[in-house]
This record gives structure tokens, sequence and C-alpha cells, in this order.
């Protein structure tokens, strides 16, 4: 079992106004096989927190700890986290014209575990993965989300998770654009993932409907930087139910 732990994490940005405090001491500890939810309105620091954890420099941590297993996941390149065992599933999957799918896919994945995996296996497993997620076959062949549509380009972000088999996902609003169709077949995915190697999952997302195919084992509620309530499954319902409203009123 492998556990991440973030500890009193507090990060700000610059900004043409000064320094500004998004996280205001978050503490949150995922084991493997164990499924988080953070919920909360916009701006609360969801996806700051997601972009901390996988290195994104313009995010300044100013005090606390994120630590994979004990080793200090701050000190770490964003690359030296990926091969630790943590991957991003980015709200905003970038184009990367130039390099085609399957070069990049067995690039990262060679750069992940150190050594080319089998061509031969490979192959197969990429196959497999792309008809489970419904990827036409010839995008393998195709630059890296160049003209995929919103949809498409989450499903690539799955592909990648299937693929590389990380300890930890986070998934910044993966369900964000997604019809009914998509969201299944990204959900399968990602519980594929979980049932074949105990992956811990940190999901990111302002609504439940994700939730009735990822079944989550503790639900973060973000307002304003910081966690204001936990609880179990039952807490995303009254979420939905009743919105962020009684948060909000608290810091106003």
């Amino acid at each position: 079992m492998s556990t991440l732990e973030i500890k009193d994490l507090h990060v700000s940005i610059d900004t043409d106004q000064g320094t500004k405090e998004i996280l205001k001491g978050v503490t949150l500890t995922i084991k493997t096989g164990e499924t988080h939810a953070i919920m909360g309105p916009n701006g609360s620091g969801k996806s700051t927190l997601a972009s901390t954890i996988a290195g994104h420099p313009r995010y300044n941590v100013t005090s606390g700890e994120i630590l994979l297993d004990g080793e200090n996941v701050l000190e770490m390149s964003v690359d030296a986290r990926a091969r630790a065992g943590l991957f991003l599933a980015m709200q905003y999957p970038v184009e990367v014209p130039g390099v085609t799918m399957t070069n990049f896919l067995r690039t990262a994945k060679t750069a992940i575990d150190g050594t080319a995996p089998s061509l031969r296996h490979w192959t197969k497993d990429v196959k497999a993965a792309m008809a489970d997620l419904k990827i036409d076959a010839d995008f393998a062949n195709r630059n890296v989300n160049e003209g995929f549509s919103g949809g498409e380009k989450k499903r690539v972000e799955i592909l990648q998770l299937e693929l590389f088999k990380p300890k930890f996902a986070i998934l910044d609003e993966t369900d964000s654009g997604l019809d009914v169709d998509a969201l299944k077949v990204v959900s399968e995915g990602v519980n594929r993932a979980q049932a074949e190697h105990q992956m811990g999952t940190l999901l990111i997302t302002h609504y439940t409907r994700i939730l009735r195919y990822i079944k989550p084992d503790f639900v973060h509620v973000f307002v304003d930087g910081a966690i204001a309530e936990q609880g179990g499954p039952e807490l995303a319902d009254r979420l939905e139910e009743e919105g962020y409203d009684r948060f909000l009123a608290v810091k106003a």
C-alpha cells in the first residue's frame, strides 16, 4: 500500500496585484485503493491543488508538505513525480503538433518505467485499451490531441492512465464537457485502472453525475482554499440537493 499525504499546504500565485494565497492549509491523506472526491464552487482552489501536486511552476508552496510514501514530492521535478507514480489528467488537455499518439505513449511509458516495453506486448495493450475506451484505431497515427474533440481528449487522458499505471491519479474535472455515453466510457476506464492495480484516485468535480459511476470512499468540500467539510458518499448527495450556499454563507 502507498500513501500520498498533503500536510497543511499553503500555496500562492503571483499576480499583477501582488501575491495571492490560493490554498490556505489543506491536509489530506490518500491511500492506494481509495477514491477521494473533491467538490466545491468555482475558484475554491481545487485545480490549484491538482496542479501543485503535479509540479506546475506557477504555484508557489509557501508552507506545508506533500509526501509520497514518506518522500518529499515538492523536491522532485515534474518528470520525477511521474516516475514516482503520480499522474494528472488535465482539465484542458493540450495539443502537441508533430508528435503522434503512438510515439508519445511509448516514449512516455519508457521514461516512466526506465525501460522500453516489449513492442509486441505494448502494441497489444495499446490496441486493447483504445478499444475499451472506444477510441478509433486511426487515432494512434494522429498527433496528440490535435483536432480532437473535448470528449476525445478526455478519453486519451484515461488511455494514458490505463497504460502508465500510476500509484495515484489526480483527475481534474475529467467529466467536464462529456456527454452521458462518454462519461460512462471514461468512468469505466478509471474503474478498470483501480481494480487492476489498486490505484488511489483524487477526483475533482463540480457535479455528482460522475460519482454515480466512480464511487467515492470520501468526499471533501473545498471553499476558499481549504476543506470546509468532509464525509462519505452521502455528503455528495447532500451537495446535490443543497448546493454550496451554506458554506458560502459561513464564509460571508
